[in-house]
């Protein structure tokens, strides 16, 4: 068997390779398509060309798509589908709202946006003992939070927004954790969780970054 090809089953949803063995998982991606819907509306509101809110609504509706297809295919190559949406907007976000809010350089925000990027991966790695599969976000979560929370102390404009976003991507972040741990449980698991509230926590930070709206 092709490696791209092979079968991946790591949801307690999932009892078989069919196709929609896992419903909710793959329903509950339309609260990413919801949050790039929302951030057409921004750009429609705000009546100017905003090519950073387009790119990140746009990347918002592949992350609901690329997710999608992973929990329906379930292969690897679906695998790097969904994932690969994420850290882009993972990337776009952080830039942005360093650009938009924090009030960096244009360049100096691109930089940091590659440093925070390069470092993610030895960050996660740290917390892997504590947080096992979800040890990639921590680096994300971090950011929101530290940022967020700057921001809010400093009154800057739509810093209530990142740092809204960090508190529902912590609790999303536990609803993924326990997915397996609870599957005897609930037998549907918690996933679903993760997806609805990273729903909310893409168009908490697409709000943020949509200053001139």
């Amino acid at each position: 068997m092709n490696a791209w090809t092979e079968a991946v089953d790591a949801y307690c949803e999932r009892t078989d390779p069919s196709f929609w063995a896992e419903p909710l998982n793959a329903v509950s991606n339309l609260s990413f398509l919801i949050a790039a819907l929302y951030g057409a509306l921004l750009l429609r509101r705000a009546g100017t060309r905003d090519i950073g809110l387009a790119a990140l609504s746009l990347t918002a509706a592949t992350v609901g798509v690329g997710s999608f297809l992973f929990h329906t295919v379930a292969t690897r190559w679906a695998a790097l589908a969904d994932v690969i949406p994420i850290a882009i907007f993972i990337a776009l976000g952080f830039g942005l709202v360093l650009r938009r809010l924090v009030g960096l350089g244009p360049w100096v925000a691109v930089a940091a946006t590659v440093l925070f990027m390069a470092g993610s991966g030895p960050v996660g790695a740290a917390f892997q003992p504590l947080v096992g599969s979800s040890s990639g976000y921590m680096p994300a979560l971090l950011a929101l939070l530290l940022i967020g929370g700057w921001l809010m102390a400093t009154g800057a404009p739509n810093g209530r927004f990142v740092f809204a976003a960090s508190v529902v991507f912590a609790v999303s972040l536990a609803f993924r954790m326990a997915d397996l741990p609870f599957c005897e449980a609930f037998p549907a698991g918690t996933h679903v969780g993760w997806h609805l509230l990273n729903g909310l926590v893409l168009a908490l930070v697409i709000r943020a970054v949509a200053v001139r709206g």
